[in-house]
């Protein structure tokens, strides 16, 4: 989304479902789709369970808002983040979310944002139920923001799909003649079809670095007039 007009982006948090060791890098890779115009944490701040929240919130602007829990063993948090994103909707100011959040809860809200025609970003870990993934245009797992100590490369993530399913599907629907699809196209299709897809998440960077090290794919570099290379790709044998 970059550009001259950056898309506006309403980056809601909800604490109690996402750590604050991941602030920064949470922030940067919203950074990738637009401009973080709103940023809110939602939480019972008077409790000790987001203490390491707090200096956060201070560091990053990050609005905090204090939802008591009201009756026992329910999360009110989750009503005042629905509420407050549909109030954002309605104010008609923004061009995206980020929901951030590993909570099945936000799946309804995610599909009536796409519906009003807004990028919807979801950030959560793996643990996150698939109904919400897929009700998003993208989802990062939160695992692949964190670098090992010590690694270039990002942390795998576990229990992703199966890759070579992946990308051999992905090449045989966007090919053309003789078997070569660009990688471009590939890119564009797996991420239709599966939101959560990344690179990151098998411990490569970018997807051009993911497909060199395949095995049954064969590379093709087509450099453009400009000396822009564009990389293709086709099933080997």
């Amino acid at each position: 989304m970059a550009g001259d007009n950056p898309a506006r982006l309403a980056v809601l948090i909800d604490a109690d479902n996402a750590s604050a060791s991941v602030a920064r890098e949470l922030l940067e890779e919203v950074a990738k789709y637009g401009t973080p115009t709103v940023k809110r944490a939602y939480g019972d701040w008077t409790t000790q369970n987001l203490v390491s929240w707090k200096e956060t919130l201070h560091r990053h602007a990050i609005q905090p808002i204090q939802q008591f829990a009201y009756t026992k063993g329910k999360n009110s948090t989750d009503s005042a983040f629905i509420i407050d994103a549909m109030d954002l909707l309605y104010g008609g100011n923004l061009d995206g979310f980020c929901l951030v959040s590993s909570d099945s809860d936000y799946t309804r809200l995610a599909t009536r944002l796409r519906e009003a025609g807004k990028l919807v970003v979801g950030l959560g870990e793996r643990k996150t139920p698939e109904p919400f993934i897929s009700a998003c245009d993208r989802f990062i797992f939160l695992e692949v923001l964190k670098r090992p100590e010590g690694s270039a490369a990002p942390a795998q993530v576990a229990d992703v799909p199966d890759l070579k399913e992946l990308l051999t599907h992905a090449v045989r629907e966007t090919m053309r003649e003789p078997g070569w699809a660009s990688l471009a196209a590939v890119g564009s299709f797996i991420g239709k079809t599966n939101a959560s897809f990344d690179p990151r998440n098998y411990g490569y960077s970018k997807l051009g670095e993911l497909v060199r090290k395949q095995s049954y794919l064969e590379i093709r570099e087509t450099p453009d007039q400009s000396g822009f290379v564009h990389l293709h790709v086709r099933l080997k044998g």
